[in-house]
């Protein structure tokens, strides 16, 4: 065997080695190692929200400044609530007027009035019978020719109205003793709660002139200050929020079956040694970006989906601050 045929045969020794060596080692990393254990890289999620008023008005009130931690319903910022107090004093106002006229309408009419419509029956009724005797009377006498025929015409109209005088008396009287008509008792109502929501819709602004936090965290940004003037959902003030803690990862898709919502993590960082329990809390259906119509088992291996982990609730101190590159190691066993 020459020289160059040993080097040749060396050569493809090497290659085959090193091929071995470069498979044993992507078998070693998608499985994880001996222990188990699949690494993922990711960031702790940046959670702020902008506080604002749903009213307009101005800045009565700023509580905190940059860098306070704050708890789950502290005032953080007050607005002048003059204005909307004087606009709750005038609804519940209209309130009570609504309320007297539904009252008044369901109780009719007092027994006074009633007894007075009474009253008003019977004059009526005597007014009649007396007119009716008085034409009478006249219309005897022009048999006689005593009188004229306007005479009886003129006893006979009075007599006509005072009996229409006495049917309208007793439909009053009707009326008093029934009370008031269905159809406006029930438009009473209708304005009583017209009124009403109106009074609440006063009192909700008035108690958002009180800004309060939604949840425990960190001033990052206060955005005004006491005397300014501010437009609705206009922010005032950035919250960093501190609980729960989110990190964002990414899995590659031959990794995905290794892991599932609920599998136990560690979470470590580059500024300290500790290591943070945690689950997996949440694994998107689809990739974050669209791949070819058809992928070969090389192009698969580029699929990367996302996934949230949760840190346990007890384990939360401080040490992750939100954007901070951390390393998560899922046991895969």
């Amino acid at each position: 065997m020459s020289a160059d045929t040993g080097k040749k045969r060396a050569v493809v020794i090497a290659v085959v080695v090193l091929a071995v060596l470069a498979a044993a080692f992507a078998w070693m990393r998608r499985d994880g190692g001996d222990d188990g254990v699949l690494v993922l890289y990711g960031n702790v999620d940046i959670r702020e929200v902008q506080l604002a008023f749903r009213q307009p008005g101005r800045v009565l009130e700023m509580a905190f400044d940059e860098g306070d931690a704050v708890t789950a319903g502290a005032r953080m910022a007050t607005l002048d609530p003059q204005p909307y107090a004087d606009t709750l004093a005038a609804a519940e106002a209209s309130v009570r007027v609504a309320r007297a006229e539904v009252d008044k309408l369901h109780g009719g009419l007092r027994p006074q009035e009633v007894a007075q419509a009474r009253e008003a029956l019977n004059r009526a009724r005597a007014v009649a019978t007396e007119a009716g005797r008085n034409y009478q009377r006249q219309a005897d006498l022009l048999a006689s020719q005593v009188i004229s025929y306007s005479t009886v015409d003129a006893a006979r109209a009075a007599r006509d109205q005072a009996v229409a005088n006495a049917r309208a008396a007793e439909a009053a009287l009707s009326q008093a003793v029934e009370g008031f008509r269905s159809e406006d008792i029930s438009a009473g109502e209708a304005r009583l709660a017209a009124a009403q929501a109106a009074r609440d819709q006063a009192a909700t602004a008035l108690a958002d002139t009180g800004l309060l936090a939604p949840s425990d965290g960190t001033v990052i940004a206060r955005i005004r200050e006491p005397g300014s003037m501010v437009a609705s959902q206009s922010a005032v003030y950035s919250l960093s929020l501190d609980r729960p803690v989110y990190v964002r990862a990414y899995v590659g898709e031959p990794d995905l079956g290794r892991i599932a919502p609920g599998t136990p993590v560690r979470v470590r960082s580059d500024s300290s040694e500790r290591a943070y329990r945690g689950q997996v809390g949440f694994i998107s259906p689809r990739a974050e970006f669209t791949p070819r119509t058809v992928e070969t088992p090389d192009l698969r291996t580029d699929l990367v989906y996302r996934l949230r982990v949760v840190i346990d609730a007890d384990q939360v101190d401080g040490g992750l601050r939100q954007g901070m590159p951390v390393t998560i190691e899922v046991e895969t066993r």
